[in-house]
């Protein structure tokens, strides 16, 4: 037992002599003890895992060994056990096998969320290749960089002649990536294309052996999963294999185990959806509901249906729940815990009591991240403690830290000794945490792409931390809330958008002259949705050709997430003196008619153009389903 652990069964010893004395004393000592005991689960449970080199498809395979005929995911009430699963997993790798690659190579996967994709990932495990995990709504421009970005010498494209079509489009700009595609056969597919689906007919599901992956290290990635940031594309965050293995306890903090049944409605291309549910279904050898995409109206009909006991969610699926008209069987499940990120405070308490929710677990993190935090004690809004006890007692594997920031470059600020200066209670500050030696590399790409996102000297030369770029306040009994994102980019339907992959779309256009682009927020919405500040070329009129036009740029080049919500059209921006565009003012004017008075526009997804915005009709424009 470590001298950690030895002070905190201390510690809980002398709390049980004087409750009451010590919650008066302090009055939060019983979340700090919550948040301890469960951290200290979930590390042990990582670093047995990490010593023991044990690894997501070590994990599969040991659960497939242990309880082959359990069901492992459940879509579209079929039942695909861990038998099937492995058995279809195998001939993936067998097939992947014929190909020649390198054991170090990348294959990308564009599949929809269905089974196809939990054993294409599985079977690309076996023989040690990295997945890419494409986002399957992205097109044209964005769709072809994210996999050449990724180096991947193979493309799995899944069932849907809307993902060929996609993937035809952008074909000539991705040469030296074979395509393989499920659901088709070679008689189905036009020239360039092969069908996966032929090689699998043909193919045994002779098992792999473990030593044909046994010499690839754990520094080497697992999958990419996607995040976009200020440079505007997406970026492949790696997710290694060190990394994978510890992410499939976290869940553990709610003591998630073999007899669960998590839910996930999110797209598997997401972190939350396959690092948080299906990972940690994987570690614990539990059962996952899988669902093709997410439907507020029937949601809840599925839980019930497949006695779910945790699902996972994000902010805004919260939100459309609660949208769908009350019944009396709102709260006929067997939930015991919710958990996610982003749902917000004004609707946390009606979500928990309208659903009767025993417990929400809301945790704070990022795909990129070396660290997190967790609110396992049910207090809305917040996204865990960092109090001195929970500091000084907890593991202290990965140390964090909310520092003080520029408000101007967002940078930390430093004292006169040129080191971070850590916040007060009743403070907000930019959260940053130690990297340990197995998760330098952030990004695929420049290296200069990864040390963007490094802090270093912060308290001691030599010491390397991570900035997540978010920023948080601090109330003054320790609790800890999100604020904000910096930088150029925004949430909207449960994404992240890139300000500067949307202008520089916006701008391709040829009556365009520059595009700001910024996010702003909507009463009663999570997140910030788009607006795009426009100017046009000289003599240039607004004009329905040009709503339709942009309309249609952005309908073939970015995802619906990214599309801008609003658009005004002003006759000259704001510039800096170093002649970049300021963004600070129109998103604190949004679209406050008392202080706009350009031309607003707003999306019209029926008519395929934008329409006139205005103080007429913007209260049945903000009611509608944007």
């Amino acid at each position: 037992m470590s001298k950690s652990q030895k002070v905190l069964i201390g510690a809980a010893g002398a709390a049980g002599v004087g409750v009451a004395a010590w919650k008066t004393l302090f009055p939060y000592i019983t979340d700090d003890y919550r948040t301890l005991r469960q951290t200290w689960r979930v590390s042990n449970a990582i670093w047995k895992d990490l010593l023991a080199d044990n690894r997501v498809i070590d994990m599969f395979e040991a659960d497939v060994e242990k309880h082959p005929t359990k069901p492992f995911i459940i879509f579209e009430d079929k039942i695909y056990t861990y038998e099937y699963v492995d058995m279809m997993a195998n001939k993936i790798a067998n097939v992947a096998l014929s190909w020649n690659l390198d054991q170090l190579d990348t294959v990308a996967m564009m599949i929809y969320n269905e089974p196809a994709f939990v054993w294409t990932f599985l079977g690309l495990q076996k023989i040690g290749l990295a997945a890419a995990f494409v986002n399957y709504h992205l097109k044209s421009t964005p769709l072809a960089h994210t996999i050449k970005v990724s180096e991947a010498k193979v493309l799995i494209v899944g069932e849907g002649d809307d993902l060929l079509e996609s993937v035809q489009e952008i074909k000539k700009e991705i040469p030296n990536t074979t395509i393989h595609v499920i659901g088709k056969s070679k008689t189905d597919l036009p020239d360039g294309f092969s069908s996966l689906s032929d090689h699998m007919i043909r193919t045994m599901a002779v098992p792999i052996c473990k030593s044909v992956r046994e010499t690839v290290p754990v520094t080497h990635p697992c999958c990419f999963i996607y995040t976009s940031g200020t440079t505007g594309l997406p970026k492949p965050a790696v997710i290694n294999q060190w990394k994978a293995s510890a992410m499939t306890n976290n869940m553990q903090i709610i003591n998630f185990n073999e007899n669960d049944i998590a839910y996930a409605v999110t797209p598997l291309y997401h972190s939350a959806a396959t690092t948080l549910s299906l990972f940690n279904v994987i570690g614990q050898g539990a059962t996952l509901v899988l669902g093709r995409k997410f439907s507020a109206r029937h949601y809840w009909e599925e839980v019930r249906k497949h006695k779910v006991t945790v699902i996972q969610y994000i902010g805004e699926l919260c939100r459309y729940l609660l949208r769908v008209p009350k019944s009396d069987l709102d709260v006929v499940h067997n939930v015991r815990v919710a958990l996610g990120n982003g749902l917000r405070p004004d609707i946390w308490d009606e979500f928990r009591t309208r659903f009767n929710i025993p417990h929400i677990a809301e945790f704070f993190g990022a795909t990129e991240g070396t660290a997190g935090t967790w609110n396992i004690f049910n207090r809305a809004g917040c996204v865990g403690r960092w109090s001195p006890l929970t500091r000084a007692l907890g593991p202290g594997g990965v140390p964090l830290y909310l520092v003080r920031y520029d408000p101007v470059t967002y940078e930390p600020m430093k004292d006169k000794n040129g080191r971070c200066i850590v916040i007060k209670p009743g403070e907000e500050g930019l959260m940053i945490s130690a990297i340990p030696e197995q998760l330098f590399t952030f990004y695929k790409g420049p290296e200069q792409m990864n040390e963007k996102k490094i802090i270093r000297n912060a308290f001691s030369d030599g010491d390397a931390f991570f900035n997540f770029g978010d920023l948080f306040y601090l109330d003054g009994q320790y609790y800890l809330y999100f604020r904000d994102r910096v930088g150029d980019t925004f949430r909207w339907k449960g994404e992240n958008v890139s300000t500067s992959e949307v202008a520089n779309v916006l701008s391709t256009l040829p009556f365009i002259h520059d595009a700001n682009v910024f996010g702003v927020q909507i009463p009663g919405e999570d997140g910030r949705a788009g607006m795009a500040a426009l100017t046009l070329h000289q003599d240039q009129q607004v004009t329905p050709e040009i709503l339709k036009g942009i309309y249609g740029k952005c309908e073939h080049e970015l995802p619906t997430y990214a599309r801008p919500v609003f658009i005004r059209f002003m006759k000259e921006f704001i510039v800096t003196q170093t002649m970049k565009n300021r963004k600070i003012e129109l998103i604190e004017e949004g679209f406050d008619f008392d202080k706009v008075t350009d031309p607003l526009f707003v999306i019209d997804n029926k008519s395929k153009t934008y329409k006139a915005f205005n103080i007429d009709n913007s209260y049945e424009v903000l009611q509608s389903k944007l």
